[in-house]
């Protein structure tokens, strides 16, 4: 007897059992910024020369805030020299106060140029007070910058202790213990050492502090940001880097007088260089009103 099998007698599974069959997960989609973000300008080889003539712009429109700031860096310069020839041994810790007032008279400078920038009319007073309304970011900034020194005063008591080979130079001859033959070798890494240190900080602090005015950014997000710079314009913010340094040694020759003008005058061209480096954009209005939905 022949039995015939159809074909479509397979099980099938029941539409509750394919409800619990398991399903693909769709992407998660992250939701649109909800402020305004951050885009890196591109920069040419000039830019560090525009940077100083706005620089030059601004304190030439007013020489008297520059000049207050000018002084106020020529008063750091000479008492750390004081300490230096009279009390060397708390030179590091002088210049750990130099570290912590020096970002706060630099920012004053900002904001003449921000009330500048704005077609405002900037008051010394506004710009001695202008931190107050950022002293957390700033104080977190302050701090990042005071570890960095510390490791770097450290760094370099490792390498004195290593590679100096003469005597313990007294205040009146280290110029010339540091440059004695024997001593070169302790010169060269001395030199790698406080450039990879000034470096960082520069990295950390070129275009944070004045980010931090603007926006009212974290000292995280503003630090990385000024990384960012550093390392997508690495040629130019070199080259930015070494006419600060350039200035600033000869600013202090004769007893530091230069400070009077090149402080204040590259306290302005650092606002021009962050506005230079850095562009804000908008979040789009359909954007924020999509987040605001959800």
């Amino acid at each position: 007897m022949n039995t015939r099998h159809d074909m479509n007698t397979e099980p099938q599974a029941a539409p509750d059992e394919r409800a619990d069959l398991p399903t693909m997960a769709s992407p998660y989609i992250p939701p649109p910024p909800q402020g305004p973000t951050t885009r890196m300008r591109p920069l040419a080889w000039t830019a560090p020369l525009q940077w100083l003539a706005r620089g030059g712009r601004d304190l030439a429109a007013h020489p008297g805030i520059g000049l207050f700031y000018g002084l106020c860096f020529w008063l750091m310069a000479q008492l750390l020299g004081l300490v230096f020839r009279h009390q060397p041994e708390y030179t590091l810790t002088l210049v750990s106060g130099c570290l912590l007032v020096g970002p706060f008279l630099a920012m004053g400078l900002y904001e003449v140029s921000r009330q500048r920038e704005r077609g405002e009319s900037p008051q010394l007073g506004a710009s001695l007070m202008c931190w107050d309304r950022h002293i957390r970011s700033m104080a977190m900034l302050v701090l990042v910058l005071l570890v960095i020194e510390l490791l770097w005063g450290r760094a370099s008591l490792v390498v004195f202790a290593v590679f100096f080979s003469t005597g313990m130079p007294s205040t009146t001859g280290v110029i010339e213990a540091v440059l004695h033959p024997q001593n070169m070798e302790f010169l060269l890494v001395y030199l790698a050492v406080g450039g990879v240190f000034a470096a960082l900080v520069f990295a950390v602090s070129v275009v944070s502090i004045p980010m931090i005015l603007d926006r009212d950014t974290d000292a995280v997000s503003a630090a990385l940001t000024s990384m960012q710079v550093v390392v997508l314009h690495p040629g130019v913010m070199l080259l930015w880097g070494l006419m600060l340094s350039l200035l600033v040694l000869l600013a202090l020759w004769p007893w530091a007088l230069g400070l009077w003008v090149v402080g204040p005058w590259l306290g302005h061209a650092s606002w021009h260089a962050y506005r230079g480096a850095v562009e804000w954009q908008e979040a789009p209005a359909e954007a924020v009103t999509l987040v605001s939905s959800n």
